[in-house]
């Protein structure tokens, strides 16, 4: 987590893999317990979408982040939904109402209490006011009821957040992000956090001395020091959301997974991703049964037998976190 910075993570049942399936001993109650007590929150920040991040980087990042992602929500609101300024603060403050009295709430929950302080909305209003609210830094995610995403007042949960000046700021995300994601060109960072790319080669300036180069079709590409991996890796597959870091912490370079040019360029239409050694071998769809999961893939070219059973190896490392036999399907 520390090292990738945040982890997107809009569908938390898969995002929790996103972030177990970097760990050495992948365990369910590990996040859980981070979430639980706060270590960890996952709300909008970055880009317009969930994210798991530590608190204590919650507090900088979004006031780096934040302004231009809030930009977004507050258009929603108005243009969408006709809430003007007024309308959105007086709803934001029924929500921190709503939370400073009764603690932490689910969505539908803090939709009943906004209706019962006279703010009106329905359809996808809430949730974009609920986002609003997130990247202002005003609330977070609460404690999970019952496997129930709630919401908190973020004072109680990150009462003492850590703030940098922005200079500051864009040099840690910039070493952060090219050290967690590199090889990464500056437009990957610029897409993935939301920011210019004037801020990105703000911050880049101050830590190129600490980071390793190399040119790669007319684009520099920035990474840890070291030598870039490449080759057979342990382990060599993996199953993962379309969602997760490997494929969306990316723009510019994202299709430095398939190399060969197997996979066709356009809007994604499956919701999962096989990959052997870094490159995108199938696209994958996961259905959790009562006692097993089990993953479809649908190859982008005939699998090798150290591909199968290299993807085989990741299922079962899947089904073992998710304590289900794992059953794996060609299509």
């Amino acid at each position: 987590m520390g090292s990738l910075l945040a982890v997107q993570a809009e569908n938390s049942s898969q995002a929790a893999w996103a972030v177990a399936s970097r760990t050495r001993n992948p365990d369910q109650a590990d996040l859980a317990t981070l979430l639980d007590d706060g270590a960890i929150v996952r709300t909008h920040v970055l880009r317009p979408t969930w994210h798991f991040v530590r608190a204590e980087d919650v507090g900088w990042l979004l006031d780096l982040t934040g302004p231009r992602v809030r930009q977004v929500t507050g258009r929603q609101l108005r243009d969408t939904h006709g809430l003007d300024e007024r309308a959105i603060d007086r709803a934001v403050a029924a929500l921190m109402e709503a939370l400073a009295s009764r603690g932490h709430l689910t969505r539908k929950q803090l939709a009943e209490e906004l209706r019962e302080r006279g703010v009106q909305g329905g359809g996808q209003m809430p949730v974009i006011l609920l986002a609003h609210a997130e990247l202002d830094g005003l609330i977070c995610s609460g404690r999970p009821v019952e496997g129930e995403h709630t919401y908190a007042l973020m004072s109680e949960r990150v009462p003492a957040p850590r703030r940098l000046d922005r200079t500051e700021a864009l040099t840690e995300l910039a070493l952060r992000y090219f050290t967690g994601h590199g090889p990464a060109t500056e437009r990957d960072l610029a897409y993935w956090a939301t920011l210019t790319l004037t801020d990105v080669r703000a911050g880049l300036h101050q830590v190129r001395d600490r980071l390793d180069s190399f040119q790669h079709d007319g684009r520099t590409f920035w990474h840890a020091p070291g030598d870039v991996p490449d080759g057979p890796q342990d382990p060599g597959g993996h199953l993962l959301q379309i969602l997760d870091e490997t494929y969306r912490g990316y723009q510019d370079s994202r299709w430095v997974l398939d190399a060969a040019g197997d996979v066709p360029r356009t809007r994604e239409a499956a919701i999962g991703m096989a990959l052997v050694d870094a490159q995108l071998s199938a696209s994958m769809r996961r259905t959790v049964g009562r006692d097993h999961v089990r993953f479809d893939l649908r190859p982008y070219r005939a699998l090798t037998r150290p591909q199968l059973e290299a993807l085989d190896q990741a299922a079962r490392r899947y089904g073992e976190y998710l304590r289900l036999q794992p059953k794996v399907t060609l299509l």
